[in-house]
């Protein structure tokens, strides 16, 4: 064989065998801290991002079955309030000590940056079912319905345009409310 041909098997061998026994070691050493508090990895938020658009593919394309109306709109409230606003937050409210702690930080979906209202509904129908890996989102496609996921999704798709009458029952006692209610 010839050098070049020895070169080019020394380079396959190693990116097979040496660049995995690197990388195992690397975080066997503890290079790859698990705690909440540590700075990302280079690149480590662009490849989470890439594989959950990936995930997303044809999600956009589905549409809330559920009649926008009131009724409607405070069932997304009272799911939100119960599974979603201790991560979430609620409007006017400081971030929860949960939230605070989570690593990535949850979005506080009613602050005006943070909101989901662009995003079209087939997608946080899919994150709400599904959750995301490695962000604290769980799913919750065993523990919620079918249509208790439609309405959390159609509040979140129009946080920013909610009827008065909504807003007052999202914001109603805090998150007070919530503790007692889930005793």
């Amino acid at each position: 064989m010839a050098r070049a041909g020895w070169f080019v098997a020394g380079l396959v061998i190693g990116a097979v065998i040496l660049a995995p026994l690197g990388a195992y070691l690397f975080v066997k050493v503890g290079g790859l801290s698990m705690a909440t508090t540590a700075k990302p990895l280079p690149l480590e938020e662009t490849f989470a991002s890439a594989a959950l658009h990936a995930s997303l593919d044809d999600a956009a394309k589905v549409q809330d079955p559920l009649a926008l109306d009131q009724a409607s709109l405070l069932g997304g409230v009272h799911v939100y309030r119960q599974d979603c606003a201790g991560c979430h937050g609620l409007p006017g409210y400081q971030k929860t000590a949960i939230a605070q702690g989570e690593f990535p930080a949850p979005p506080q979906l009613f602050e005006a940056k943070q909101m989901v209202t662009e995003d079209p509904e087939g997608v946080t129908y899919w994150k709400v079912s599904h959750g995301i890996r490695l962000s604290g989102m769980p799913g919750f496609e065993k523990a919620l319905s079918d249509t208790q996921r439609c309405q959390v999704t159609r509040l979140l798709a129009r946080a920013d345009k909610l009827p008065p009458a909504v807003k007052s029952a999202l914001t109603e006692g805090g998150f007070e409310a919530n503790i007692s209610a889930s005793r």
